[in-house]
C-alpha cells in the first residue's frame, strides 16, 4: 500500500541524510593534510565563493572545517578576525604555517570535530563560513542549529552539487563498485526548512577543469580514496587515468574536460 504523507514538513530529511551517509568511511585528514597544503592554489571555486560572501572589515568570522587555510587566509585579509575550526591537528599546523608565511596575525584556531561545535564554546561571531566541510557530517541538524545560533549576520555553506565527481564515478563503475553519493543539496535545504531556517540556494558557475603535472599527481589529488584501494586497484586507477587524461600541448598539463568541481552555495541572513 502506498504511504501518504499529509504534511511535507513531516518528512524526516535528517534521517534520509543519515541513511545516505551510512557505511561511508571518513577520510584520514591528518594523512591528507600534506597533499592539500601542496596542491592549494587559487581557482574559480575561490572566485565564485568570494563573489558571494558578504564580509565587512570589522567582522569576526568562524571558518568551520578550515583545513590548511585555502579559504581562511584570504578571508583573514578582509576581516578583523577569523576563528578556524578543524578536527585535524596537522591541518591546523599547516594553516598556522601559511598564516606566518603571509604575515597574518588575526587567525585563532580551535582543534575540535565539527560534530561537537557549540554556541556555548564559540559564542557570537558575525559570519559563519563552511566551505566544502559539511557533506559528511552527523548529526547535521544539531550542527546547523548551533551554527545558526553562533552567527549574528550570515551563514554561508557550500556542499556538493549534482554533477560532482564524474571521473571518480566512472572509475568506480570500471571496478564494479556502486558509487554511493553523498546526500544531495535538496536534503540539506529541507533539513534547514524543517528547523525553521529559510535559506537561499545558488549553484556555482565553475568553468575550469582540473589540471595535473603527472599521472601520479592526478592520483594523489584527494579525490580518489587511495587509502581504500588495493595495490591492484591502484594499478587500474593509473591505467584509467592514462586513458582519459589529455596533455595540453601548450602547458604540458594533463586534464579531462569532465573533471570539474560542482558546488552549491546554501546561505541565509540572520
Amino acid at each position: 500500500m502506498k504511504q501518504t504523507i499529509e504534511n511535507p514538513n513531516d518528512v524526516d530529511w535528517e534521517g534520509f541524510w543519515a541513511e545516505r551517509l551510512e557505511g561511508k568511511v571518513n577520510k584520514d585528514w591528518n594523512k591528507a593534510a600534506p597533499g592539500f597544503y601542496r596542491r592549494t592554489r587559487k581557482d574559480d571555486y575561490q572566485d565564485a565563493l568570494f563573489d558571494m560572501l558578504i564580509l565587512d572589515e570589522d567582522d569576526v568570522v568562524l571558518d568551520v572545517g578550515c583545513g590548511e587555510g585555502s579559504v581562511t587566509i584570504p578571508i583573514a585579509k578582509r576581516v578583523k578576525k577569523v576563528i578556524g575550526l578543524d578536527s585535524s591537528p596537522k591541518m591546523l599546523e599547516y594553516l598556522e604555517k601559511r598564516a606566518a608565511d603571509n604575515n597574518i596575525d588575526n587567525i585563532e584556531t580551535i582543534l575540535k570535530p565539527i560534530e561537537e561545535i557549540s554556541y556555548d564554546e564559540i559564542g557570537d561571531v558575525d559570519v559563519v563560513v563552511c566551505s566544502r566541510s559539511l557533506n559528511g557530517i552527523l548529526p547535521i541538524g544539531n550542527v546547523l542549529s548551533e551554527l545558526n545560533r553562533i552567527a549574528n549576520k550570515y551563514v554561508f555553506i557550500t556542499i556538493f552539487g549534482p554533477e560532482n565527481k564524474k571521473i571518480e564515478k566512472d572509475f568506480d563503475r570500471e571496478l564494479g563498485i556502486k558509487t554511493e553519493d553523498f546526500p544531495d543539496y535538496n536534503y540539506f535545504f529541507n533539513i534547514l526548512f524543517n528547523i525553521g531556517i529559510y535559506a537561499n540556494v545558488e549553484r556555482f558557475d565553475l568553468n575550469n577543469y582540473r589540471e595535473y603535472d603527472s599521472i601520479e599527481d592526478a592520483m594523489d589529488n584527494g579525490k580518489f580514496r587511495l587509502d581504500l584501494y588495493s595495490d591492484e586497484e591502484k594499478i587500474k586507477l593509473k591505467d584509467y587515468l592514462e586513458r582519459i587524461l589529455t596533455k595540453d600541448s601548450k602547458t604540458g598539463k594533463l586534464y579531462n574536460v569532465k573533471d570539474k568541481a560542482d558546488w552549491v552555495m546554501v546561505w541565509w541572513k540572520k
